[in-house]
């Protein structure tokens, strides 16, 4: 179901030598072209836009990739490279680790955005624990092979709190402010903090991907990596975004959002984000119990500081922003547009009778 085309079919002929490029997320363009011999890197050489000092380091790294296993993981790619270079080496834009994916990229173990076909699912209006569900669901689907790569939007009516996986519910929801609003409390599969979402309060979108995309990534990086169309999104409706390690995406006036990841046994992986779109502070702050501790790790006193939602900073509609967000999506990874199918819907009906809506799920860390 995929489009799996190798990084050298959009690059001039290199022959029928191997050849992988990597975009390092706000650095430059790591470039590799290698042969493979009896199993092992040969004839490696390195190139791209980036700098690196002193010049002899380029030879330096060929040499370390240079009969390396072309089985070799990540990880020891990126080791062979940092224990060949000289101590007052200096790499500016790019990483061991660049090297390490590019590597990867070029034996095809490794993918990247154009290497598949996305779909993307526009907002549908379905109950939270479905929407929870589903992001299980098609995590699966995509791990096995039987979707392509998705992004898909949330739409949701009833006022919810979506806590992370190792959450604790009583640690991180006030059982009051969740009997006087009316809230209903799911937990999800991904770790990460609570969410706070009524109807047309926030935008939330899931990414289902293949862990090749990620491959030779560290998690940490792998944040601000799936969610670059964001920061480009963002830009063009005259919003300048960044991350705050590990997962919160803010601007200068403050949080706007938070990100979570799962990645399963069967490759597939889950990245989904909440951006504060209209979010009412008053009443998330009487429905959550958000910690000292975790106000003073972000650098105020106040939750309701700690968000600042787009429609004031924007002045655009929720559906306008989403809108703008799927068409650079679109533009950048040629992406058509999709539905969750009825078997894929069903699937995540059981999953909401068998798991997500049982109390068992939901106070599984009480």
């Amino acid at each position: 179901m995929e489009r799996m085309t190798s990084d050298s079919s959009a690059a001039p002929d290199h022959g029928t030598r191997l050849h992988g490029e990597y975009k390092v997320p706000g650095g430059k363009l790591v470039v590799v072209d290698l042969d493979v011999v009896d199993g092992h890197l040969a004839g490696v050489s390195l190139s791209g836009d980036f700098f690196l000092e002193p010049d002899e380091a380029l030879l330096d790294i060929n040499r370390a990739l240079t009969g390396l296993p072309e089985s070799a993981p990540a990880a020891d790619i990126s080791a062979a490279v940092t224990a060949a270079l000289p101590a007052d080496t200096v790499l500016f834009g790019f990483s061991a680790d660049a090297v390490a994916v590019t590597v990867r990229r070029a034996l095809s173990r490794a993918s990247g955005w154009a290497d598949h076909q996305w779909e993307i699912i526009p907002p549908s209006v379905l109950p939270t624990h479905v929407n929870v569900a589903l992001d299980e669901v098609l995590t699966e689907e995509v791990g096995a092979g039987r979707r392509n790569p998705t992004l898909r939007f949330w739409d949701w009516e009833e006022p919810s709190v979506v806590i992370g996986s190792f959450q604790s519910v009583r640690n991180e929801v006030d059982p009051g402010g969740v009997a006087r609003h009316g809230i209903t409390v799911v937990r999800r599969i991904s770790g990460g903090g609570a969410m706070f979402m009524e109807a047309g309060n926030c935008i939330t979108y899931s990414l289902y991907l293949p862990q090749t995309l990620v491959d030779g990534i560290s998690f940490a990086d792998s944040y601000a990596f799936l969610d670059a169309w964001v920061m480009a999104a963002l830009e063009k409706l005259g919003i300048s975004a960044f991350y705050v390690p590990l997962n919160d995406i803010a601007t200068e006036q403050g949080k706007i959002g938070g990100a979570a990841q799962k990645r399963l046994a069967n490759g597939g992986m889950l990245h989904h984000v909440t951006m504060s779109y209209d979010i009412d502070a008053d009443k998330m702050v009487e429905v959550l119990r958000i910690g000292k501790e975790k106000l003073s790790d972000k650098g105020t006193r106040s939750a309701k500081k700690r968000v600042d939602p787009l429609r004031r900073q924007t002045g655009l509609s929720r559906m306008e922003i989403i809108a703008a967000m799927q068409d650079v999506f679109t533009e950048r990874y040629g992406a058509v547009e999709s539905s969750v199918s009825e078997a894929e819907l069903a699937i995540a009906k059981e999953r909401v009778a068998a798991k997500f809506g049982t109390t068992e799920w939901l106070n599984r860390v009480p």
